[in-house]
């Protein structure tokens, strides 16, 4: 896997060389797009907008617009020549409760691991912030732009995930009211979560339709016909109670029955 970045962490005088790896794939099964009428590739070609020739990607340069067909060309060894080594770091400004952030704000997931040298402080900056339940805020430049970032210790390691800013987080586009809930039904609302409550094992979890598209995929390829599958539709109630009665009762039926421990039988006692 390639590094992201090598940098480092700081805060106060600590100096930690890290590198960056991308923690997250897209395992999605892609398609290609083709020809309808003879399941040809559909390609696309770059081509310059005042000669009208193809560009190979080697003759491709990226500008930036200040005047109307006016661009200056910045080349990627340009960005790299004014990014300083502060730049380059991760500086954690200040230390928070994880729950302080909203999820709204979270963008991607990086690895962090220690360079030659700085196992030991990485390891002592997880293990304080794992007893102190904080994360820490930080900022450095990635690519083109400074990301604002939490690092975020975990049992087996350290996560790295940037932020958007506020600037980039839309409204809610639509206002509604919050109707009035009656204490029962808030007692009946909390009384399934916590039937439904378990530990998050996500090792438990599968795209289930991305099963169902490599099983069409299949069938296809076989020339099989392609059916719907039989659903069974809920019932629908429109009564809020019984709906919530009818849940908790339904989750109930689903969990494992618990084993009823017996007390032990008590051992005879020995003759004298």
């Amino acid at each position: 896997m390639a590094v992201v970045q090598k940098g480092a962490i700081s805060f106060g005088l600590v100096y930690i060389p890290v590198n960056l790896y991308t923690a997250t794939q897209d395992s999605d099964i892609s398609f290609n797009q083709l020809h309808k009428t003879d399941k040809s590739r559909i390609r696309y070609k770059k081509v310059c907008a005042h000669c009208g020739k193809e560009v190979e990607a080697k003759d491709i340069v990226r500008g930036f617009q200040y005047a109307k067909d006016q661009y200056v060309v910045i080349t990627d060894e340009e960005i790299e020549k004014i990014k300083t080594e502060k730049d380059k770091t991760i500086t954690i400004m200040s230390f928070t409760a994880l729950d302080e952030i909203s999820p709204v704000y979270y963008d991607r997931a990086y690895h962090v691991v220690p360079q030659k040298g700085g196992g030991k402080a990485l390891e002592l900056l997880r293990r304080a912030m794992l007893k102190t339940k904080r994360a820490a805020l930080g900022r450095t430049v990635l690519g083109n732009s400074e990301k604002l970032l939490v690092i975020i210790p975990r049992e087996d390691g350290m996560l790295i995930q940037t932020l958007l800013y506020q600037d980039d987080i839309k409204e809610i586009p639509v206002a509604y009211e919050k109707p009035k809930v009656s204490e029962a039904e808030l007692a009946m609302a909390e009384k399934l979560i916590e039937g439904m409550e378990e530990k998050f094992e996500p090792e438990k979890y599968k795209d289930e339709f991305q099963e169902k598209l490599k099983a069409l995929i299949d069938d296809k390829i076989a020339g099989k016909a392609v059916e719907k599958p039989k659903e069974e539709k809920p019932g629908k109630i429109i009564d809020l109670m019984e709906a919530l009665k009818a849940s908790i009762k339904n989750t109930d039926l689903q969990k494992p029955a618990q084993k009823v421990a017996r007390p032990k039988a008590a051992k005879p006692k020995k003759r004298a």
